[in-house]
């Protein structure tokens, strides 16, 4: 792209069934690449403009949050500014067909930075409690086997909060060594059942796993999950919980939660 740019901030909404996760990834259907290639077509660019988000969320994992920034022309299309804002997201939206809602444009700072400028991110793990799978909540939610005890999983939860080296609940980045601490800080846990309004599930009921921290690591949230279900149907104690954080080793934990259960809910910025 050449001549003047501006900074946009843009807010989005997906369903990660249909895509092989955010990032960009040559001949591969994702995220990022639907939304450049809306972008691109939207303001004739000559190639698709480079996207940044506030976190990126793996092959399955949903979003009703997620933020990006990107560096488009100025003007957009090549005459006045007035409603600019909304013709863009009505193009994108118009060629994503729902698989990608944008839900909020505006310009920003040009330092403005989706990623780095956020202060905390929030996320939501559903699980059904059921012997008996549900149609509508495949592609949503987690089944597991009753019976969960929600209290014994919001303890397990507790013990998360504050700041600690996350090893045993991530999966280690490329290139860090195995002795190189992942320090991160978990603001809020919670579990609680979801009213079933919409007779959703079948049989048994809804449960959410609510995390919050100002940055999560790769599965971290996914681990987490599947560690509050185990305590939930008493294969793992709290007390296991809390020698595994502290072991800052992933063996004996469970294998991360499916992905079809995670969702992106918000990002916070000062």
């Amino acid at each position: 792209m050449s001549g003047a740019q501006r900074r946009w901030r843009l807010e989005l909404s997906y369903d990660g069934a249909e895509f092989h996760g955010f990032a960009a990834q040559p001949g591969t259907e994702t995220v990022a690449g639907a939304l450049a290639g809306a972008l691109a077509t939207s303001l004739r660019l000559v190639a698709p403009p480079a996207l940044t988000c506030a976190g990126r969320t793996d092959a399955g994992v949903h979003a009703l949050g997620q933020v990006v920034h990107v560096d488009l022309p100025d003007p957009l299309f090549g005459d006045e500014r007035g409603e600019e804002a909304a013709r863009l997201a009505r193009s994108c939206n118009r060629q994503l067909a729902g698989r990608v809602v944008v839900i909020y444009a505006a310009p920003v700072a040009a330092g403005f930075d989706a990623r780095f400028d956020a202060t905390s991110r929030s996320y939501r793990y559903l699980v059904h409690e059921s012997a008996a799978a549900s149609p509508l909540l495949e592609r949503l939610a987690w089944r597991v086997d009753p019976p969960l005890d929600l209290r014994s999983m919001a303890q397990g939860g507790y013990a998360l909060l504050g700041e600690h080296d996350f090893r045993a609940f991530c999966r280690r980045p490329a290139g860090r060594a195995a002795d190189e601490p992942i320090t991160r800080r978990v603001l809020d846990v919670s579990v609680s059942e979801v009213p079933d309004t919409l007779s959703l599930a079948a049989t048994g009921r809804l449960v959410r796993i609510d995390i919050t921290a100002a940055a999560f690591c790769h599965q971290m949230v996914r681990s987490i999950a599947a560690a509050l279900v185990a305590v939930g149907q008493g294969r793992l104690s709290i007390a296991d919980v809390v020698a595994h954080l502290g072991s800052a080793s992933r063996e004996g934990m469970p294998a991360p939660a499916p992905p079809e259960g995670l969702c992106l809910v918000a990002v916070r910025y000062s």
